[in-house]
């Protein structure tokens, strides 16, 4: 009897942290790589769509990465510099980042050179532009924190406000995003190494 009253206690926790955060859901042309200043985990078997934060305002990492087809069995990958954007997520709503596709491999390297995004609120009419923020806007470097999948469980309403992890993976990440993701982890000795057993 105490045993069950303990579960339910706990699975009432879980439910009621769980229902404080809200979701962006990002489209596969755009990998969310940073929420302030933790890093939002990723692997090799599957790519972050959705992430869920508490109510708020937030700085953003993203990255634009994009495939066009340029005839039978030729393509062009497409990518922008990771770039940051301001959010504000309102309780009770669950939001998409949206943007106007570009039709071609030349229109999407402008695009990528000044990417332009929006949020929209699931049953909104219209979508919210996000400001881009400049790198030399970002005075405030503070150390990363890597975001495990155990933030997911956080258990209180403060650890709540920091609540950032990934809702599920799905498909697999193009390769040229792992590599890009790989060459970041790897330190100078390794790029070093790296770059040297490619150009041989």
């Amino acid at each position: 009897m105490r045993k069950s009253i303990l579960l339910g206690s706990a699975a009432a926790l879980l439910f009621s942290v769980s229902s404080m955060a809200e979701n962006i859901h990002f489209p596969e042309e755009f990998v969310p790589l940073q929420v302030g200043e933790r890093i939002i985990e990723s692997s090799i078997f599957s790519r972050v769509d959705d992430i869920e934060l508490a109510p708020g305002s937030y700085k953003l990492k993203l990255k634009y990465t994009d495939l066009y087809d340029l005839g039978y069995d030729d393509h062009e990958v497409v990518e922008s510099e990771p770039f940051w954007v301001n959010v504000t997520i309102e309780a009770g709503k669950d939001y998409t980042l949206e943007f106007n596709r570009a039709k071609n491999a030349v229109a999407a390297k402008v695009f990528a050179q000044s990417p332009q995004v929006s949020l929209k609120a699931k049953g909104s009419a219209l979508a919210a532009p996000l400001s881009v923020i400049s790198n030399a806007q970002l005075t405030n470097t503070v150390p990363v924190q890597q975001v495990s999948n155990t933030t997911a469980m956080a258990t209180s309403a403060s650890e709540v406000s920091k609540l950032v992890a990934p809702i599920n993976g799905k498909g697999m990440p193009s390769a040229a995003a792992m590599l890009d993701f790989w060459w970041q982890q790897a330190t100078p000795a390794q790029q070093q190494a790296f770059l040297e057993k490619v150009t041989k």
